[in-house]
């Protein structure tokens, strides 16, 4: 709810005012509710707060107990209140108005450097341990909100953003070759695989699922947190199952409903999206509230070239929606006039890095403006459910199927699956069989992947042996995951620390920008745990994929959303189109690109010249997907930074 910083000095020099108030002025572009900070000697710490929940409203941050001499300064919003309060004993009258902060602090005092471990929400914090005289943080597992930090001798600073600690006299501005290289050497949408560096050689960011200690001697990061999928849990019906998941998401959902302002929801024409509005709507008519949901749709004149079983106008299904929860007050934003090349500049001062997701960086951002403007405090999100609550692949888990010989039951689903997807029963047989056995595409010679070209200039990435790095990650030389097997990339996401930075940047920076919070119960490590503990079959089962949420969703979504197994919204398909009347500007930049040696030194400048010769040739909308015009806008964000901001 916060953004959060401070200065400790390991030698015990005290810290300069002038340097904390350079702290506290380069938060001052945000809005704010309260501003405080606190000083002792060689430690400050400060808060440019921002109040969501009602607790928050009139806490006081940095916060200090003095019988237990600690000091708090936090950006958090914890979910397991009532857990908490019986676990730490906390007395009945007091907690209606216990602040998060104070909750983390109690914490804390009884399990010391193992609290995070019993924190479930979004936060990233800072205490001061007097008696200890040490700092001690942590961010939460998936790194919800940011924590950079930088060590200078023996200063150490944070900061909830970057640009603050740029500005200390001690600090130099410095690119990150080895941030650079990761970045450019990643085809998939992800900005690197180590999470505890940035684009800048002296700051660091303390990585997801880990904790900081400070003290004179040392800086210790240490990771409190792996996510990995326990013995499958064992109930003795389908109803048991979808009733234990519908009290877990539930629970989720209520605890990311308080705040005492406007809640609002993303809602598309999908299943994650609908089921998190339709889990909120059924305890916010509890108090009479009505949602505000916002929805992407393409601009009016733009003419559909996708696929019959694609949906780039998600409207008729999000209506659909709408009409059967009830409780919502809907709007459907085209944002007109707004486009990714625009909005370039705007995303990279937000971000203070460059960033890949541009298809669908003004429509994002334009999310959070519209919020704010309803007064929504709250903006749910359902972005993590592909491998949460909605997880179930039909073609791998036929695979599975044929694989282990089970082929009265393969036969069984492919009708059932046949009959849902409106198609002949064994069309998808030869589909099964090259998911089975992958060798099979290499003899046939079809079914390759065709993965997004890397950006990386192959002289900077031996120099840098990026590759070597990201073998360690799963990702090979195409710079994409070398496994297709999507159970292997299930358990590697969520052992993995990396994939969601760049989404929770974005969401971290847009939220200090507009008041807010994204909030995303499908990312609750609750509902994580149990959706990891669900036998397979209950993912797939009856020729429906997802069928976990497809089954819970019952009545609470209309079963043409529930039941869809045939048409997918694709959301930012308008892309190109949006930028025809920027285009000749588009072209002159990606020139001066494709010729400046400084850049090219870290960019394949081959790739750009010859994306470049396609894009001249004219602009063609229905090319949005195409790997050359995408190659090109991602080469230019990353040479606008290096112009501009680096």
């Amino acid at each position: 709810m916060s953004a959060i910083t401070g200065i400790f000095h390991c030698n015990q020099e005290p810290v300069s005012a002038e340097h904390g108030q350079t702290l506290m002025q380069g938060l001052a572009k945000y809005p704010s509710n309260d501003i405080r900070t606190w000083y002792n000697d060689h430690i400050f710490l400060g808060c440019h707060a921002q109040w969501i929940t009602p607790e928050s409203v009139h806490e006081r941050l940095p916060y200090r107990d003095s019988q237990r001499e600690l000091v708090i300064t936090a950006d958090a919003i914890i979910d397991n209140r009532d857990e908490l309060f019986q676990l730490l004993q906390v007395e009945p009258g007091r907690r209606n108005q216990m602040s998060d902060s104070e909750l983390i602090l109690l914490s804390y005092q009884r399990w010391k450097t193992d609290a995070p471990k019993y924190l479930v929400g979004d936060f990233a914090f800072m205490i001061w341990d007097e008696r200890n005289q040490k700092l001690f943080g942590a961010r939460d597992f998936s790194g919800s909100r940011t924590l950079y930090y930088l060590h200078h001798r023996e200063r150490f600073a944070f900061c909830t953003i970057i640009e603050p600690l740029l500005t200390l006299p001690y600090i130099q501005k410095k690119l990150n070759e080895q941030w650079l290289a990761e970045y450019l050497a990643i085809s998939a949408p992800i900005d690197g695989v180590d999470g505890s560096i940035t684009p800048y050689e002296n700051i660091a960011q303390i990585p997801p699922s880990h904790s900081i200690t400070v003290t004179r001697e040392h800086i210790t990061l240490q990771r409190y947190c792996t996510i990995e999928a326990s013995e499958p849990l064992k109930l003795k019906s389908n109803e048991e199952y979808v009733e234990a998941f519908q009290e877990v998401f539930q629970q989720s959902v209520d605890a990311r409903l308080r705040t005492y302002r406007g809640v609002g929801a993303h809602l598309s024409g999908g299943l994650d999206s609908g089921s998190v509005v339709s889990f909120a709507v059924k305890s916010l008519s509890k108090e009479n509230k009505r949602l505000q949901t916002f929805s992407y749709v393409p601009s009016s004149d733009f003419r559909d070239y996708t696929a019959n079983q694609l949906m780039a106008d998600e409207s008729p299904f999000i209506q659909m929606t709408v009409k059967h929860v009830g409780g919502i007050d809907d709007h459907y934003l085209d944002f007109k006039g707004k486009n990714s090349y625009s909005d370039i500049d705007s995303l990279l001062e937000t971000m203070e890095m460059p960033y890949k997701f541009f298809e669908n960086s003004f429509w994002m951002r334009g999310m959070f403006e519209k919020a704010q403007e309803q007064d929504v405090a709250v903006l749910l999100s359902g972005a993590r459910g592909n491998l949460s609550i909605s997880w179930g692949s039909a073609y791998d888990h036929y695979a599975t199927l044929m694989k282990k010989l089970r082929w009265v039951r393969l036969l069984q689903e492919l009708h059932q699956y046949s009959i849902h997807t409106s198609g002949a029963r064994l069309r998808s047989l030869p589909i099964v069989a090259r998911v089975a056995f992958p060798f099979l595409d290499r003899l046939l010679e079809k079914g390759a992947f065709n993965p997004f070209p890397i950006l990386i200039n192959q002289e900077f990435a031996n120099r840098s042996q990026v590759f070597n790095k990201l073998s360690g990650y799963g990702i090979d030389r195409s710079g994409w995951f070398s496994t297709s097997n999507i159970y292997e990339q299930r358990r590697r996401h969520f052992q993995d620390l990396f994939h969601w930075n760049a989404t929770n940047t974005l969401t971290t920076k847009l939220s200090l920008r507009h008041s807010l919070w994204q909030r995303d119960p499908t990312n609750d490590i609750r509902v994580i745990r149990y959706c990891l503990s669900v036998p397979e079959d209950q993912y797939v089962q009856n020729g429906l994929d997802r069928a976990l949420i497809r089954r819970s969703t019952e009545k609470l979504l209309p079963d043409t959303i529930r039941l869809n197994q045939r048409i997918r919204g694709v959301q930012g398909a308008d892309w190109v189109h949006r930028m025809v009347p920027h285009w000749d500007s588009f072209l002159d930049e990606a020139q001066q690109l494709s010729t400046d040696s400084n850049v090219l030194r870290f960019m394949d400048g081959a790739k750009i010249k010859s994306a470049l010769l396609k894009v001249k040739a004219g602009v063609r909308p229905e090319l949005a997907t195409d790997s050359e015009y995408r190659l090109l806008m991602r080469s230019l964000i990353v040479y606008r930074y290096m112009k501009k901001f680096a």
